[in-house]
């Protein structure tokens, strides 16, 4: 491959995935795909993947493209799908349509696709290019590519805080640590999630309903809508069911909840899903409920929770990505810590690699992810 090619593919692929992040929000559980046909140099057809069970990206610029796309070079952020699901497969559609040439960002790690796609295009005389831009779209689908990957979720775990790392007064006290803009950013990742999941303790604390709410989202009119229409599943993890079934929490709509107590039917007949997922020691198992959402379709978490759930979730190394918001105060030593996570030495200190830290309105947004423990 010249080097101009590589300029060129990587130039258009950039195009194809700032059009699949117009799907961060709507096409859950399905990956944020985009796709961009160029014709001698002309982008001639763009699409994208809005929601499931709707056409895939690569239908949409087909579509767009007409007979242009004949002799065409398609450029596609994930391996065009080569299965019949709620949709026609993708790479059958780009052969009818008789592109020369498909580049792909990556290929599908879904079981059902895994190179087939890449090799029915392949088989009909398609010239296929693969690996372009791949860390920039595993990057927009962490929670499908681990789902895939390993039968997990992606868990994000988001915790606003003070310049002395506390949460909320010793009272309970915690509205609002951050301002305006944080808590607009908060809500995007409640919008982009499959899953919002919190503790009965948090929402005791603060009486949250824990929704999305489109007027603090900060997005245009039809990306709002999009948002919107695909509320995420609230999952609350209450061990004894101490939240009142009158609290609002359940009363802005159907939740999950877990608990390690005994089966009620009260929460059947109010119109929520109640799971009992004890573990050994007695708590919720967190990571069996980790799989059990995976396999309803769950691919990004975001865990909205006080330091003890946020604390057991770290310490079984169930955190994928760490968001913090911190804000220019100081709540001082009484006040709770972020993780309830008891430490000794400076050698059992777990590490984060900071990979972005930026201003958000008054506040500061850090985003961390854990490093492996030495000598793992």
């Amino acid at each position: 491959m010249s080097s101009q090619t590589a300029i060129l593919d990587a130039h258009y692929m950039a195009r194809a995935l700032e059009l699949a992040r117009k799907g961060l929000y709507s096409t859950h559980p399905n990956p944020r795909v985009g796709c961009v046909i160029v014709q001698h140099g002309e982008v001639v057809g763009e699409g994208w993947h809005v929601r499931a069970g709707e056409p895939h990206a690569e239908v949409h610029a087909l579509r767009q493209a007409g007979e242009r796309a004949r002799g065409a070079c398609a450029y596609v952020t994930l391996e065009p799908c080569s299965h019949h699901g709620r949709t026609p497969p993708c790479a059958e559609a780009l052969v009818q349509a008789g592109v020369s040439r498909v580049v792909t960002a990556m290929q599908d790690p879904n079981p059902q696709v895994a190179g087939r796609g890449l090799r029915r295009l392949a088989e009909a005389g398609v010239e296929v290019t693969s690996g372009v831009l791949e860390a920039q779209a595993r990057a927009l689908n962490p929670g499908f590519l681990k789902r895939m990957e390993q039968g997990l979720p992606f868990v994000r775990a988001k915790l606003a805080m003070s310049l002395d790392g506390r949460t909320a007064m010793a009272s309970g006290e915690s509205q609002w640590i951050t301002g305006p803009a944080a808590r607009a950013a908060v809500q995007r990742l409640r919008a982009r999630s499959s899953v919002v999941l919190t503790s009965a303790q948090s929402v005791l604390a603060d009486g949250a309903r824990m929704t999305v709410r489109g007027a603090e989202l900060g997005l245009d009119a039809e990306t709002t809508a999009l948002a919107l229409a695909r509320a995420p599943l609230r999952v609350l993890i209450d061990g004894r069911l101490r939240l009142p079934l009158d609290a609002p929490f359940f009363q802005a709509g159907a939740a999950l909840v877990v608990t390690a107590a005994q089966a009620d039917p009260r929460y059947a007949a109010a119109g929520h899903e109640l799971l009992v997922l004890a573990g050994s020691d007695g708590q919720v198992d967190l990571p069996a409920l980790l799989r059990l959402l995976a396999e309803r379709g769950a691919s990004e978490i975001l865990l909205e929770a006080g330091a003890g759930l946020v604390g057991a979730f770290a310490r079984q190394g169930l955190i994928d990505e760490y968001q913090l918001f911190v804000a220019g105060t100081f709540l001082g030593s009484e006040a709770r810590p972020l993780l309830d996570w008891p430490l000794q030495r400076m050698a059992d200190a777990p590490r984060l690699k900071i990979t972005d830290m930026r201003a958000v309105g008054d506040d500061w947004r850090i985003t961390a992810i854990p490093l492996p423990a030495p000598g793992v």
